[in-house]
């Protein structure tokens, strides 16, 4: 493999804004890839993955290369260094790169590959409150598939389209999709490429997300002339899902407290001919006040730790900080008591999180059920989704129903 030097220069700029400036890794990569025009799918692949890579298994390759933060310029080399001797990669003659002693780089590896949170690079306190908290087996084998590089998946707009109809229309794009047994509307794409730039995307045929995530909008058990509220709405991947499976008839109602992601929501939208979504931004409690007892279908899509999708977003196992998951679960539990109150009698609610801790998930919603808010809600449903079961990204979710 012939390594270009601003291509790796571009890998380290990258890193340095991820680990010393704490920018999103997703973010980063996006300007980092906007150096040069020049740069082809190829060079952009590398760019990428290699970042990537490194983000998720940054505690490995620093210990290897013996640096510690904040990583100074040469210190990021290093790391890189440890990075292509672990793959095979002859290191190019340039004067950045110290002379590395590649036999000690492997030797530390293999010793280093015995120990869970060396070999899988996660921080001590997630890697000991996740082994607690869903005991070693499955830990283990969890963290080892969320290491994994995730898949792209997609999700038909079957407004506009069927799952075969789509797969033909990318076909003529040069896009091969393959459907996944047990997903209704969902496509894999076996290699990598950029689904934004092609005309079907253009025209609103489909949205990526996650075998997983796909899941949680069928559960709601919506139809069509309902009135839904997606109370957590964001830029609105799970309300889109739902306007279809409603068939753009009824009203959903998409909230959110930051105004700026239902914006981003209206443009997707307007993209998949969807046009029975109401944006509502929650300013007060008077929004949700207001529809007390009014929906017939609540789904409530948590803020979490987001354990569950590191596959997608490494930079959160660095990012996590301890005291987070007291707040959150706070939050959440919040939201249950306050949100639930929306459901009518005889609605339905789905509670889902993009987390694998029954602390933020089972545990929830069976403190929920004894509250005095849960009170009258039964559970009909729960999934706990792992990515070393499933192949996907980690879920919960869980249907309540009112009488």
């Amino acid at each position: 493999m012939k390594l270009h030097r601003n291509l790796v220069f571009a890998v380290i700029d990258a890193l340095n804004l991820i680990f010393n400036e704490n920018e999103y890794a997703d973010k980063v990569v996006q300007k980092v890839l906007k150096y040069d025009k020049r740069w082809g799918a190829r060079d952009r692949g590398f760019i990428a993955e290699t970042t990537y890579e490194m983000v998720r298994y940054k505690r490995l390759y620093a210990e290897i290369a013996e640096v510690k933060a904040p990583y100074s310029r040469p210190n990021l080399f290093r790391m890189w260094a440890v990075w292509a001797v672990l793959k095979g990669i002859r290191l190019p003659d340039w004067k950045q790169i110290e002379p590395t002693p590649e036999r000690r780089i492997k030797g530390r590896f293999d010793e280093l590959s015995n120990i869970r949170k060396f070999r899988e690079a996660v921080p001590n306190w997630i890697d000991e409150l996740c082994a607690k908290s869903l005991g070693e087996k499955l830990w283990t084998a969890e963290i080892a598939a969320l290491n994994q590089q995730a898949e792209v998946i997609l999700r038909t707009n079957t407004l506009k389209n069927t799952k075969e109809g789509l797969r033909r229309i990318l076909l003529d794009e040069n896009i091969v999709t393959e459907p996944i047994r047990g997903y209704a509307v969902a496509l894999r794409l076996p290699e990598r490429a950029n689904v934004f730039v092609t005309q079907a995307f253009k025209k609103g045929l489909f949205e990526v997300q996650d075998a997983s995530s796909q899941l949680v909008a069928p559960l709601l058990d919506v139809k069509p002339g309902q009135r839904v509220v997606d109370a957590c709405a964001g830029a609105g991947g799970k309300s889109l899902h739902l306007a279809a499976l409603m068939e753009n008839k009824g009203q959903l109602i998409a909230m959110d407290i930051y105004g700026s992601k239902l914006k981003e929501l209206k443009r997707r939208a307007r993209r998949n001919g969807i046009h029975n979504i109401e944006p509502r931004e929650i300013d007060s409690t008077k929004v949700i006040k207001k529809l007390h007892g009014k929906a017939d279908r609540l789904l409530i899509d948590a803020p979490c730790t987001g354990l569950g999708v590191i596959r997608r977003n490494p930079d959160t196992k660095w990012k996590l900080q301890p005291d987070f998951l007291d707040k959150i679960t706070k939050t959440q539990q919040e939201l249950l008591r306050s949100y639930s109150k929306m459901v009518k009698p005889g609605g339905k609610m789905v509670y889902a999180t993009c987390s694998i801790l029954p602390q933020e998930n089972g545990n929830q919603v069976k403190e929920f059920l004894a509250s005095p808010e849960g009170e009258g809600f039964g559970m009909v449903e729960e999934k706990n989704i792992y990515a070393s079961k499933s192949g996907f990204d980690g879920f919960y979710m869980a249907l309540l129903e009112r009488a």
